[in-house]
């Protein structure tokens, strides 16, 4: 899963509005993690086109998006195949 994607899925783990997306990823990461419109809303996009987020019902004119039980799995997974990733990384780097 690209990062953009697996930082969209992080920010859904609560109803956002996509600008709220690229606020709360900016300001978790300390400015780290910044996502252009285009490539939130193309992300957005797929994202939902692939059942692991919704779009909810909502009165405001922002679309509002949230994880769908298949996109939190997918979520879980992915952070346990990184953490793996990180450690594997860290015995290589300590042999060396």
């Amino acid at each position: 899963m690209a990062d953009a994607a697996l930082h969209v899925l992080l920010a859904l783990v609560q109803p956002r509005h996509g600008y709220a997306v690229m606020q709360f990823l900016e300001q978790e990461s300390r400015g780290a993690i910044t996502l252009g419109p285009a490539s939130l809303y193309t992300t957005l996009k797929k994202l939902v086109g692939t059942g692991l987020i919704e779009e909810l019902d909502g009165d405001d004119s922002r679309r509002v998006y949230h994880l769908t039980a298949k996109g939190r799995e997918v979520l879980a997974g992915n952070i346990e195949r990184r953490r793996q990733l990180l450690a594997m990384a860290d015995h290589i780097m300590e042999e060396a």
